[in-house]
Order: C-alpha cells, then sequence, then structure tokens
C-alpha cells in the first residue's frame, strides 16, 4: 500500500469517497503479497494493483460496489481446477482481499478521519515496524 499512499493522501485532502482493496493473506504463489492494495474513487479512478489479469478487473467491481453500499467486504480469489473461467489465479495461488469504503460523510467529520482510521493509520504503524 505504500506505492499508494501519497495518492491516497491527495484523496483525503481533496474529500473525496473511495474504497481501498488490500492483500490480507496470500497461500501458495501469488503475484503480489499482503500488503499490496488497488483504490478507486467515486469517478472510477484506480491507483494500485493487488493482482493483474481478471482478478484485478474483479476487485475493480468490488471496489465500485463497496463505495455504492458502503459495506466492507472480504473476498477469496484462487486457482479453480473445477471452473477454468472463474475468476481466479493462474499461478495456481490463493489471495485474500479486504474493501474498504471511506466517504468523505463517514462519522460526520469527513472523509479526512475516516481514512485516516481505516486506511492510513494502519499504513504508517506498518511502516515504523
Amino acid at each position: 500500500m505504500l506505492d499508494i499512499a501519497e495518492e491516497l493522501n491527495r484523496w483525503v485532502e481533496q474529500g473525496r469517497d473511495f474504497a481501498v482493496a488490500t492483500v490480507v493473506a496470500v497461500g501458495g504463489s501469488a503475484p503480489r503479497q499482503p500488503g499490496a492494495a488497488l483504490a478507486v474513487d467515486g469517478e472510477g479512478t484506480a491507483i494500485g494493483s493487488v493482482s493483474g489479469g481478471c482478478v484485478e478487473g474483479a476487485v475493480y467491481e468490488l471496489c465500485r460496489e463497496a463505495l455504492e453500499n458502503g459495506t466492507p467486504v472480504l473476498e477469496r480469489f484462487g486457482y479453480s481446477d473445477d471452473d477454468a473461467f472463474a475468476v481466479g489465479l493462474t499461478c495456481g495461488g490463493v489471495i485474500d482481499i479486504l474493501v474498504t469504503p471511506v466517504r468523505a460523510s463517514d462519522d460526520g467529520g469527513g472523509v479526512r478521519p475516516a481514512a485516516r482510521r481505516r486506511v492510513l493509520l494502519p499504513l504508517l504503524r506498518r511502516r515504523r515496524r
């Protein structure tokens, strides 16, 4: 997530609504490790990456849905022999993605406090370790 932190901070300062998808767990081979993130704002602008290919598109849609309904979601993506056309990882691994919406109206205090609490503070804590 460090690679998108500066842009997320700009979005916070601009009062934009956005959703952040973060890789929270990986099993086996995966293109990105825990902490990789993709963010999508209310206009559909995307920054970052969680995987690539079909998974990236599916996660983008999860972000759009989270922005619409305000509900966080945890989704697992992996390779499936049973359904070769399912959205998954061709590298044979599994990734868990947490999608968290951040709205300018959260907590009545604007997007800044919500974003800092949900997204930026955990990022800063991880960076200090």
